[in-house]
């Protein structure tokens, strides 16, 4: 089904500096060791020639990345009056992104304002203050669900409103989503589950909390264990398991959301990754 696999662990913080660590960017492949990531500029070059690469030599693959695709059901149409994909779009045109600096505490708080509510966003990990992002969630309200759907069945994940402090994958969706719609507007690409899986390039999103109990017993970085693991254990599943993982039905209220590849297969996985 893929002649190539690769997974990406994300970060949505600044540049990590020269020496690989962890909680920064690691990207895994098939056949390959895991790359380290100073910042998302140097990752989204990697992922081009990777891209660019795989494409020349007709082979198809598929990129695994380790944060929300979308948002609880309503917020795509209420920011930008479309679906998830258009936001993607809308993200990508106003988030601004050095190796030293973005601007993404204060999109998310324009996005709370435009809102007229203290929320959904809430974690401002500046020294000064950002309008309409708070600090912690004291007199916090949001007007769309805390969690996806997915995020509800499998331990571990995090929501998507937090930007600041530990988990704070909100700001991973803020920072990723815009590489991911370049990337999109550049090659061939399918996103998973929000289109049908027939690209050369197929975009999924994971969540390496599903082969836990094997990561931490794998000695090495965290995000660059976690990174090759996964690339390799799914490279190794046969084509009708991934093809299983593929087709699991999303509920039809909360296709927006996205969902998590391998949820409800994690012994499986575990397995393939050991």
């Amino acid at each position: 089904m893929f002649d190539r696999v690769m997974m990406v662990d994300w970060s949505g913080g600044n540049d990590r500096g020269p020496r690989p660590t962890r909680d920064a960017i690691w990207i895994g492949e098939t056949g390959r060791a895991p790359v380290y990531c100073r910042n998302r500029q140097t990752a989204e070059d990697l992922l081009s020639k990777r891209i660019t690469d795989a494409l020349a030599a007709g082979a198809r693959l598929m990129v695994g990345f380790d944060f929300p695709f979308g948002y609880p059901v309503g917020m795509a149409q209420a920011i930008c009056g479309g679906g998830v994909l258009d936001l993607w779009d809308w993200l990508e045109a106003r988030i601004e992104d050095t190796p030293r600096a973005n601007n993404r505490f204060d999109l998310a708080g324009g996005i709370n304002l435009s809102l007229g509510t203290p929320g959904p966003f809430w974690g401002n990990g500046l020294k000064r203050d950002v309008p309409g992002l708070a600090r912690t969630k004291a007199g916090y309200a949001n007007p769309f669900d805390d969690r996806r759907v997915c995020e509800t069945r499998s331990r571990g994940t995090f929501t998507v409103w937090q930007l600041a402090g530990a988990g704070s994958v909100g700001s991973q969706v803020l920072m990723g989503l815009p590489v991911l719609a370049r990337l999109r507007q550049r090659f061939p690409v399918s996103v998973w589950p929000f289109e049908p899986v027939d690209a050369p390039v197929v975009f999924t999103e994971v969540w390496p909390g599903l082969i836990e109990p094997v990561v931490r017993t794998t000695e090495g970085i965290r995000d660059a264990v976690q990174v090759d693991l996964l690339a390799h254990g799914i490279g190794r599943l046969n084509p009708d398991r991934l093809e299983a993982m593929l087709a699991v039905e999303v509920p039809d209220a909360r296709t927006e959301e996205g969902w998590i590849l391998g949820l409800g297969f994690e012994e499986e996985l575990q397995d393939i990754c050991r």
